[in-house]
């Protein structure tokens, strides 16, 4: 029998893959949730290089399958985790990690390589992540939940998003059809109107617009969205960009990060281009806003976008709904996710569901997740 509540540590690597986020949290994994701490391990830039390098060797892969490269990145995540647990604040009196890995390549039944990739349809659905949690529990002491995704992707959901549940337990006392919107490196919105709700994948948030910059030799990401405050939306570029057919389907649905490109921005000048894909982001959320059943009365923003005030406007502006960080709730947006993972695993060991029909499209609540022992 498990205790009730726990002190539990939560880490992710986003596909930003800018940073191991951890985080410390008591929770049942139900509706109480105590923050206590939180702490990032950037990754170095040869971390960074290594790890990008492994998603792209996965992502031509048409299954999972043994290679050095993945397998030397995946070593040296396991070890940026440890050292991101031996940072975070108050640890040791953790009984419990949730481990979420890096995702090197998510093929969902709904995904696809878009057409501004040129590629065609996945052969078989599976989303993998790396990340040796034998090994982190050995460098921890601690017992480590990992392979959150895989049972919800084989009971045919989408695997992702997972936060959502995380989303809905903070949020049950807030009023209003709110969203719930994170932008990362994919952006992904969870919608809570009373007892109805659902959540998916918007499109791409972040990344388009870090691959921009870094093309560009701007730096990795467009720090505040100077870059493209000095730029002019090319809307023709943007419609161009939108007129696909994953906008036009409903939740849940999911995606790999290389599933779009900056290919239909080239050509323009950096200034130009990261105004053109910052508003194609903005320009996503508002496809997926027309797409609920209910509409919005506000969007709580968490994840790295939410520091650039030109995106935020942006969303404002094309969805017509106020756009606020969820700071504005009490909340921490940079611990956010890195908290949902902590929150799983305590549900993986009540043997609670970490996916919903309405979330992850499981023909019905399912638990997931595995458990390494040190």
């Amino acid at each position: 029998m498990h205790a009730e509540k726990q002190i539990v540590i939560g880490l992710m690597s986003g596909t930003s893959v800018d940073a191991v986020d951890a985080a410390l949290i008591e929770t049942d994994g139900e509706h109480h949730i105590r923050p206590i701490a939180f702490v990032d391990r950037p990754y170095t830039d040869a971390e960074r290089a290594l790890i990008r390098a492994a998603a792209d060797i996965a992502f031509s892969m048409p299954t999972p399958a043994a290679d050095a490269g993945i397998a030397e990145a995946e070593r040296i995540l396991t070890h940026a985790h440890a050292e991101a647990v031996a940072a975070l604040p108050g640890q040791e009196q953790a009984t419990l990690i949730g481990f979420h890995g890096q995702t090197v390549a998510h093929r969902p039944p709904s995904s696809f390589k878009s057409m501004m990739n040129g590629g065609g349809p996945h052969r078989s659905p599976f989303t993998w992540q790396i990340g040796d949690a034998a090994l982190l529990a050995r460098l921890t002491g601690r017992p480590v939940v990992h392979d959150f995704r895989s049972a919800d992707v084989a009971a045919g959901g989408e695997g992702a998003p997972l936060a959502p549940g995380f989303h809905r337990a903070l949020a049950h006392s807030l009023d209003g059809p709110v969203g719930i919107l994170n932008l990362g490196g994919v952006g992904n919105l969870t919608w809570l109107a009373g007892d109805r709700w659902g959540a998916f994948d918007t499109g791409p948030a972040n990344s388009l617009i870090d691959d921009w910059v870094a093309l560009h030799g701007k730096g990795r990401y467009d720090a505040g969205g100077a870059l493209a405050r000095r730029g002019r939306v090319h809307e023709d570029v943007v419609a161009s960009m939108a007129d696909i057919g994953y906008f036009g389907e409903r939740g849940p649905r999911s995606l790999d990060r290389a599933d779009f490109s900056i290919a239909a921005a080239r050509g323009l000048s950096p200034e130009d281009g990261a105004a053109t894909l910052t508003a194609f982001t903005a320009e996503t959320i508002r496809l997926a806003l027309a797409g609920l059943p209910v509409r919005l009365a506000r969007l709580l923003v968490t994840g790295g976008g939410r520091h650039n005030p030109l995106l935020m406007a942006m969303i404002a502006a094309r969805t017509g709904l106020p756009t606020h960080p969820v700071e504005t709730e009490g909340w921490q947006g940079d611990a956010l996710e890195a908290q949902a993972f902590a929150w799983l695993a305590m549900r993986h060991l009540k043997g609670l569901p970490l996916g919903w029909p309405e979330t992850t499209g499981v023909p019905h609540p399912l638990p997931g997740g595995r458990l390494a022992s040190p």
